[in-house]
């Protein structure tokens, strides 16, 4: 037999069950765990048409456009990502990314909190339109944005071909990322404790600052990741308002464009690779970030 039956407790009174161990377990009566144990509701065939659907529609075409970018080796990919006008496209594609970033961290947390906790007339048309540039095709922004702040604005503000016109354009594209992320936050929040701080004296602003933000704090960022990550990627809605000058307002998507248009398609697969590169280092950022606060929660007595 291949089982054996501990002799200490076996019939003693009082010392519990027997244990039963098995020799070729290691550790002398640890069950073998599974190399792959799979567990929820669809199964493992569910699992595997999952799978096959994301490596068709993400994963096939990002490593199609990765193999390309290295068809001249490592070389052809840091000269295409490095060379002078591409970096400056980066870093214009960046900070206006974290300018907008930081602009929707503050308004859409603020339109978030008046959609929750106040009433007006309205409401309900305004808590449509904050979803709007989800469905609303970006070029349309773009056209919209340039009949109001090009070279003939009705209100005399002339912002095409600029940096503040490509922060305005990016900002309305990414405005619903932090104001949806926040507001189920804020509906979840617990008043009593609001109330409470403010029945031992704290003034909006001190109870906002301990009580509320530390509770905010992972939706906020976690929306602001998320516009940051659309921001850098955007293309339609700067096309037109950006003015896409070279070393001043080209952002890399623009650039990329130039580059299939001049017959580059190397370049433009290396840049594509680096704008994935860096959104993906945010969105797993992200990641890790909502999986510590959620620890945290569940920790917390």
């Amino acid at each position: 037999m291949d089982q054996t039956v501990t002799e200490s407790g076996a019939n003693a009174p009082g010392s519990g069950p027997a244990v039963i161990k098995s020799p070729g377990a290691p550790g002398g009566g640890r069950p073998r765990r599974a190399l792959f144990k799979v567990t929820g509701t669809v199964g493992p065939l569910g699992i595997a048409v999952a799978m096959l659907w994301l490596s068709i529609i993400v994963l096939l075409p990002l490593a199609a456009l990765t193999v390309t970018s290295f068809e001249e080796g490592i070389g052809g990919f840091w000269d295409a990502v490095t060379a002078p006008v591409a970096l400056a496209a980066l870093r214009v594609t960046i900070g206006v990314s974290i300018v907008v970033a930081l602009i929707n961290v503050v308004m859409g947390t603020l339109i978030a909190w008046v959609l929750v906790r106040d009433e007006f007339p309205g409401k309900r048309i305004v808590n449509a339109l904050i979803d709007l540039p989800f469905a609303l095709p970006t070029i349309v922004a773009s056209i919209v944005l340039l009949s109001l702040y090009g070279p003939e604005s009705p209100i005399d503000i002339h912002l095409n071909a600029t940096k503040p016109g490509l922060v305005v354009a990016l900002t309305f594209v990414t405005l619903p990322f932090v104001v949806r992320s926040v507001q189920p936050v804020l509906i979840e929040a617990d008043r009593e404790v609001e109330e409470a701080a403010a029945s031992l004296g704290a003034d909006n602003w001190t109870t906002f600052r301990k009580v509320l933000l530390p509770t905010l704090a992972p939706a906020i960022i976690s929306g602001a990741g998320l516009a940051f990550a659309r921001a850098i990627g955007e293309y339609g809605s700067v096309v037109l308002i950006g003015g896409n000058i070279p070393r001043l307002t080209q952002v890399t998507s623009q650039h990329i464009q130039q580059q299939i248009e001049i017959d580059r398609p190397l370049n433009a697969a290396a840049e594509s690779v680096a704008l994935l590169a860096v959104a993906f280092v945010t969105l797993l950022l992200l990641r890790v970030f909502a999986e510590r606060s959620l620890r945290k929660e569940q920790a917390a007595p």
